[in-house]
Formats: structure tokens, sequence, C-alpha cells
């Protein structure tokens, strides 16, 4: 049974009563949204049914085709599938893994970080201390900032303050003070428990997602946003504790000032500038926050590439013979394009070659010491050139008859 959330009871109680609204407004649309997707005659749950079955089938119909799943292979299938099930259909798990994180662990770093440095509302209070702030400015505007006080001569003395930018510029000034004061502090509060109730009522089937590698990224995404969601609150709650640590003490001075009839010129523009400014800093440190959880990147589920072992790797780069095609046929051909792939091929066919003559003219020599084609030179002794200069000849061939008519001669 949905539980009705108390809304705002009147103006005296605007920011805490929109504050719990919104807060038991996101948390029962995170519940609700949940258990109604997680139902088993839902179509979420008939949806995680037949992609479970379509993953078996498939893993079925590559053993048929002699694509054996290796152990690994099997233990992560099996993983994923457990998980699924697991946080998909079970509420108690997800509430303990998944929800209770995204909404509970926010106020704890907070009151953990803030705690200790004093920051106003980190250990609890915080809607109390916004609404406090609030009603110090609605009085402010109510009182106005009041009128300088008479001299000697009986006139009123100047303040030591600029001149406002036009007429009526400090009720302006203080109005539009509690505008943004109130627009920045609930409009962020709203924005990310909005996004985490609804991202956690979809939980169920951003979960299925994981079963398959090309809808991964979509689980991968509802994941960064959710941790987004979470960090901005905490980043939020602690950007509010410093504003009011910085209102409070000063908005309270101002109250006892027109309480005493003293006047407050020059804080309306003074007070405008600073909630204008921790308006921005709340939307700076979101974007900031969003960025680092969206740089999350879960580790591959593929099978990690095979190279070359290195006893194989070791004889090509001496250049010997004995690499046969067996080692290169361990290299992984998709990461390798087509011109390495001739290069190699071409590479291997010299390699063979030059092994087989070297065989056949020189029986005694070990595979590593590679020689080219043996060549005369003119004293008759036997000239051999190493593998690694050029394999074309350097001196025409001449034949026994030919050598003995140069000498008769």
């Amino acid at each position: 049974m949905a539980i009705i959330c108390p809304g705002i009871t009147g103006p005296d109680s605007f920011a805490p009563g929109m504050l719990a609204f919104l807060d038991c407004q996101a948390q029962m649309l995170g519940s609700q949204g949940y258990q109604v997707l997680a139902a088993p005659a839902s179509p979420v749950s008939l949806l995680i049914t037949g992609m479970i079955t379509l993953l078996i089938a498939l893993m079925g119909y590559r053993m048929l085709l002699g694509q054996t799943p290796t152990l690994r292979d099997g233990v992560i299938t099996v993983v994923k599938i457990g998980l699924v099930l697991a946080l998909a259909t079970n509420w108690t798990a997800y509430q303990i893994l998944i929800y209770d994180v995204i909404f509970r662990s926010p106020a704890e770093f907070a009151a953990a970080i803030g705690g200790p440095a004093g920051l106003p509302g980190s250990t609890g209070g915080l809607a109390a201390h916004l609404d406090g702030v609030d009603q110090g400015l609605k009085a402010l505007a109510i009182q106005g900032v009041g009128s300088p006080p008479p001299g000697p001569n009986g006139l009123p003395l100047m303040p030591n303050v600029a001149p406002p930018p036009f007429m009526q510029f400090d009720a302006f000034a203080l109005g539009i003070s509690r505008v943004s004061f109130l627009t920045g502090a609930i409009a962020s509060f709203a924005t990310v428990r909005i996004i985490a109730g609804l991202l956690l009522a979809l939980g169920p089937l951003f979960l299925a997602f994981l079963l398959f590698d090309g809808t991964r990224g979509l689980f991968e995404g509802w994941l960064r946003a959710l941790l987004g969601a979470a960090l901005a609150a905490l980043a939020i709650s602690v950007v509010l504790g410093f504003e009011l640590a910085v209102l409070e003490p000063w908005v309270g001075d101002l109250a006892a000032r027109r309480e005493t009839g003293l006047d407050i010129m020059g804080a309306p523009g003074q007070l405008l500038a600073a909630t204008t400014v921790f308006a921005i800093a709340l939307f700076a440190v979101s974007l900031a926050i969003g960025r680092v959880a969206f740089s999350l990147r879960l580790p591959s589920l593929h099978r990690p590439v095979l190279a070359i072992s290195q006893s194989t790797t070791s004889l090509a780069s001496t250049g010997s013979p004995a690499l046969s095609p067996q080692g290169l046929t361990a290299r992984t051909i998709e990461d390798r394009s087509r011109a390495q792939i001739v290069a190699d091929a071409v590479a291997l066919s010299q390699r063979r070659e030059t092994g087989s003559v070297t065989a056949q003219t020189f029986p005694g020599a070990s595979p590593s010491a590679t020689f080219s084609i043996a060549a005369r030179n003119d004293s008759g002794s036997l000239h051999l050139a190493p593998y690694s200069s050029t394999s074309r000849r350097t001196q025409l061939r001449t034949s026994a008859r030919a050598n003995q008519r140069d000498r008769n001669r």
C-alpha cells in the first residue's frame, strides 16, 4: 500500500515542507516502482526470463557449432545470471545493496566529513537550518533596510556605501536574495532525489541489460548515473553547509540590527551576491561530481587476447628458420591488419627458402647461423655472406673450364 507523503502545510514552513515532500516522494518512487516491475507477472520479469532463456540457447548453439565455452566463460555467465536474478527479483537484496546505499549513504558521509568541520546541518536538521535563514530573509524583506540615524544638524547621516543602481533596489535585492537562496537549495536537492528515485525504480530493467555484451553499456550508464546522484547529494549537502555557515550568523546579525532600529544600508546587494554565488557553486559542484561518476569503467568480461608464446617470439627476433606456421596462428588475427598478415607470410616464406638452401649447401651449419648463397672469388676461396647482408650475388658465376682458359692466356 502506497504511503501518502505530507505536503507543504503553509508559507511559514515552505523549505522544510518542500524538502520533506521531495525526499518522501523520491523514496516512494524508488521502492514502489521497483516492486511493481519486479513482480512475477510484470513485463520486466517476463523480459528477464526471456533474456536468460536466449542467453542459454545461444550458448547451446555455440556448442553445437564447435565453439565449446571455456571454464571462464561458463563461470562469468553463471555469475551474471545469479546477480540479475538476485537483484532484479529480490527487494531485500536490492534494498541493502543499492537502495540504501544511494539514499542513506550521502547523509552518513556528509556527517562524517562536515561534522568535524562544524558545518551547520551536516549532522542532521539541514531543513531546519535552511528554514531559519529563509525566515530571517523574509523578516528583513518586511522590515526593509531602515533609515540612517539623524546627524548633529538634524539631517540624516549618509552611510558610507555605494548608491543603489536604481530606486527601490534594496527591497528588490532582499526579495531576490530569498528567492535565489531557496531556488538553489531546493532545486539541487530535488534534482538528485528525483533522478535517484527514477533510476532505482527502473532497476530491474537495467539489471537485465547486464546479461549481453551488446546491452551492457546501458547497465553501465545506469550504474554511473546512480553513483553520480549519490555523490551529488553528498556534495550538495557540503555546499549547503558552507552557505549556512556564511548566511546564518550574517542574517541573524542583520535581523538583530533591524530589531533595535538600526539600518542595514548596503547589505541587500551583498546578500544578493552571496546567494547568487552559492547557487552557481551548487550547479558547478553537481556537474563536477557527475563528471567524476561518469568516468567509471567496469572491467571487460571478454576473454583476454592471446599473444605468441615467449619462445616463439624469441625465435622470431633472432630470425631463426625454426619458426613454424603454428606459432603464427597462435596470434589473434582480428587485431592485425591485412598488410601485417601479408608481411608475416612473406617473411616466413623467405626464412623457409633460406633455411632449405643453407641445409643443402652447408649440411653441418647450425640453424641459428644462417648464410646466403655461397660464391667463389678470384682466388678460389669460398666467401660466405651473412644473412643480414643482401642475398644477391656480388660476383658472376664462372665454370672450371673458364678459369683454366683464363690462366692459359
